[in-house]
């Protein structure tokens, strides 16, 4: 039967294999079980569930992939995407999570329509390079600076915003040796890395002291339990925020959309041209049912309630493991659903232990750096402001906004106004709009 599902002869592969590689991405990816949660309990949502949501949301949306395509991809709530909806559109602009999870859902939507359209790759082709180069390396800063400050390494400072934290006391020293572990692993090429230095530093911590009479890591209460109910979470969109800020809204839906078609499209490409299977003019067959999967994905994601979900670039690593079919996911979907009878443990996971995982993502993301072309200023110059903004403005969308409306108008400032496309425009109006609001209050004075 899973010869006849997923082709395995046809693809060079075996069942045995095609298990190991799902074992192989699931542990490169688990960490998410722990971190999603600690980020969007930023955003006001209910603790107890979000662990159960993380997992059924990857769990779905892995195995529609699967089911559609056949590919050995993994999906699970998006690293940066969560961040936006916890920190920058729930806590900077104050919207209720429930009407943030209505914006996700409506981007699904938006989402699907693209991809079923094919506006998506068109999107996708129009945007600048240099800029979606850019927009990832600043989404790798946040996510980063966000890790810094989990971790304790960095604080708020009066005198000049940002300072250090206090670098001595054991907690912090605890998530400093936790990014050092983490790092050499990955040098080293030790497999599922990230997950084994939050399992490392989490029992290590049972033997810290948190300065407050108890230690970092808290021993659970127990080790298996029925999983959590997301009841609180589960269909608890709401649509009303479309009423109260229009403007806003569809800034985030929009700043969803540029997030969510570079994060998937990216990875879509860059681990099915690992896995083998672009055909000879390095086209996918089979794009169109895995846009059209993912999409679904962002939809059920908001249902279930948690931001979107995206391909995961740690899919490579059962590429790498030998993975080449939608057996990957199969297992991948399953030992998410198996993790959630161990809620207690993943629960007992401190902020210190998820903080170096951020962190290390970040310079992974950052990598992308590389790929700007920093002897041309008309295009350093926006790519500079996009990464800069992103983390200190604290927004994702602000960095993008600033980053595209700074290309355009340097662009017409420098003769290349017909070079520029025609949606690039737009876009940086609809962002201008956005951004420069308060201008109108100034010059109503």
């Amino acid at each position: 039967m899973l010869e006849r599902l997923f082709k395995l002869t046809q693809h060079g592969t075996t069942a045995g294999r095609e298990v190991q590689a799902g074992c192989t991405t699931f542990a490169a990816m688990a960490y998410i079980l722990a971190v999603n949660p600690a980020i969007l309990a930023a955003a006001g949502m209910p603790v107890a569930g979000l662990i159960t949501v993380t997992a059924v949301s990857a769990a779905v949306s892995t195995l529609l992939m699967a089911c559609f395509t056949n590919f050995p991809l993994a999906l699970a709530p998006g690293m940066g995407i969560n961040a936006y909806f916890a920190y920058t559109v729930c806590v900077g602009l104050g919207v209720p999570w429930q009407q943030a999870l209505g914006l996700v859902f409506i981007n699904g939507l938006a989402f699907l329509a693209l991809s079923l359209s094919g506006v998506r790759e068109k999107i996708i082709n129009v945007i600048p390079y240099q800029l979606k180069m850019a927009i990832t390396a600043g989404i790798g800063l946040f996510i980063a600076f966000i890790g810094l400050q989990n971790g304790g390494l960095i604080t708020a400072s009066p005198a000049t915003m940002v300072t250090h934290g206090p670098l001595g006391a054991p907690p912090v020293l605890l998530c400093f040796a936790g990014i050092l572990l983490t790092l050499v692993l990955m040098v080293r090429r030790a497999r599922g890395v990230i997950i084994l230095s939050i399992l490392i530093i989490t029992l290590t911590g049972l033997l810290v002291p948190d300065g407050h009479g108890g230690t970092v890591t808290k021993w659970p209460t127990s080790f298996v339990s029925p999983p959590a109910s997301m009841a609180d979470t589960f269909l608890a969109l709401e649509f009303g925020y479309f009423q109260v800020d229009p403007l806003k809204a569809t800034t985030v839906v929009l700043t969803l959309l540029l997030i969510a078609i570079f994060d998937n499209v990216g990875t879509l490409i860059g681990v099915t041209h690992r896995a083998g299977l672009l055909d000879k003019d390095g086209k996918l067959p089979g794009a169109g049912r895995a846009l059209a999967a993912d999409s679904l994905g962002v939809i059920a994601s908001a249902l279930f309630g948690t931001s979107n979900v995206v391909s995961y670039i740690e899919s490579a690593s059962g590429v790498e493991a030998g993975g080449r079919t939608g057996l990957v996911g199969v297992t991948v979907a399953l030992l998410f659903i198996a993790a959630l009878f161990f809620t207690p443990l993943i629960a007992a996971i401190p902020a210190v232990a998820t903080a170096p995982a951020l962190i290390v993502v970040g310079v992974f993301m950052f990598q992308s750096v590389a790929q700007i072309d920093l002897h041309d200023l008309r295009e350093v110059g926006p790519a500079f402001i996009i990464i800069l903004a992103t983390p200190l403005t604290y927004s994702i969308a602000e960095g993008i906004g600033l980053g595209l409306v700074a290309y355009t108008i340097v662009h017409l400032a420098t003769g290349r106004a017909k070079q520029t496309p025609v949606l690039v425009y737009i876009l940086a109006a609809v962002f201008a709009v956005h951004l420069f609001r308060d201008l109108w209050t100034y010059v109503a004075r």
